[in-house]
């Protein structure tokens, strides 16, 4: 197998370059404040999709900064109330999918929130110009402004405030809630698993928002990553400013924010992955303290990878 990173064992001890901003803590505790003072306005809206063994809904929230965020909700019927419920998370610039692809565990007797990522490829709003969709260069809005502004650190709130929505309602055990995505999904599942520690299960895939630094110095800033190559040669050709843009970053880089991670982990990573580098990956999955363990795929990126649907489901059973 070619070898696109470090060798596996190396891995499994690297820690992540991307510096950590010394105020980290101090600003994630003011952006959760902000999130808490919120009133959500929750709507919950009947959808035209519908099937025998569970409702479906279009549920809405206000989140952080005024946005209206979209996520679909099924919840299936005639099961034990409360019940287990999963939290899904979407890739860069996507939507929260097809209802079909909720219904396994809604059959399972889970309920299911699947987000929309604000200004991205569904119904939730980005209100940082006009409201409405911005689609991606979503890592760089903010990075000329103050930190508090990232709009990933507003999409990293929107997940802990749509899981701890989902744990208020009175079908669903708060203690047995789970969160599950890929690529940003993956990223946001850690995200939420963070700034949301009751989420007791989590199953990021190939997560990405890790270790911008090494992303950059594998000359992989390209694919999902490029709006960083973009970012430097539009606003920082010569890189002056290259160490303070780096510790932006650093405030919606998930490696720092893994440790608060209280759930049981199930982490997949492709080691042929060129798209979110596999040492990125285990940057935040060794500042995971909870228990965890890690999927190794050596002939796969950034792609479908077999059985991990499978797995998944079978490790939200323990929920």
């Amino acid at each position: 197998m070619p070898l696109i990173d470090m060798p596996l064992e190396q891995l499994y001890s690297y820690k992540g370059r991307n510096p950590r901003p010394e105020d980290f803590d101090a600003y994630w505790e003011r952006a959760l404040e902000e999130m808490r003072a919120v009133d959500p306005q929750i709507e919950l809206v009947p959808s035209s999709f519908q099937v025998p063994f569970a409702d479906c809904f279009d549920l809405y929230f206000t989140g952080v900064r005024g946005a209206r965020i979209h996520a679909k909700y099924v919840r299936p019927k005639n099961v034990p109330e409360p019940h287990p419920a999963i939290i899904q998370f979407h890739g860069y610039t996507g939507n929260a999918g097809d209802w079909s692809d909720k219904l396994t565990y809604a059959a399972l007797g889970y309920s299911v929130f699947s987000m929309d990522c604000r200004g991205q490829g569904g119904l939730s709003e980005d209100t940082g110009g006009v409201k409405g969709t911005t689609h991606n260069g979503h890592i760089i809005r903010g990075l000329n402004d103050h930190p508090d502004n990232l709009l990933m650190r507003h999409i990293f709130l929107d997940t802990a405030q749509l899981a701890g929505i989902a744990m208020d309602r009175p079908e669903v055990d708060p203690d047995r809630v789970g969160a599950i995505g890929g690529s940003q999904g993956g990223a946001l599942t850690i995200a939420c698993a963070s700034l949301e520690p009751r989420v007791s299960r989590l199953a990021p895939v190939y997560p990405f928002l890790c270790d911008y630094k090494r992303v950059w110095e594998m000359d992989l800033a390209k694919d999902a990553y490029a709006e960083l190559r973009t970012f430097f040669r539009h606003f920082d050709p010569r890189h002056e400013r290259e160490e303070q843009i780096f510790e932006k970053l650093g405030y919606i880089d998930l490696q720092h924010l893994a440790s608060r991670i209280k759930g049981e982990v199930l982490m997949t990573v492709g080691l042929a992955d060129t798209v979110c580098p596999p040492s990125t990956q285990f940057a935040a999955y060794n500042n995971i303290h909870a228990p965890k363990s890690a999927d190794i795929y050596p002939d796969y990126g950034h792609e479908h990878i077999p059985e991990v649907s499978d797995r998944t489901i079978q490790f939200m059973l323990g929920l």
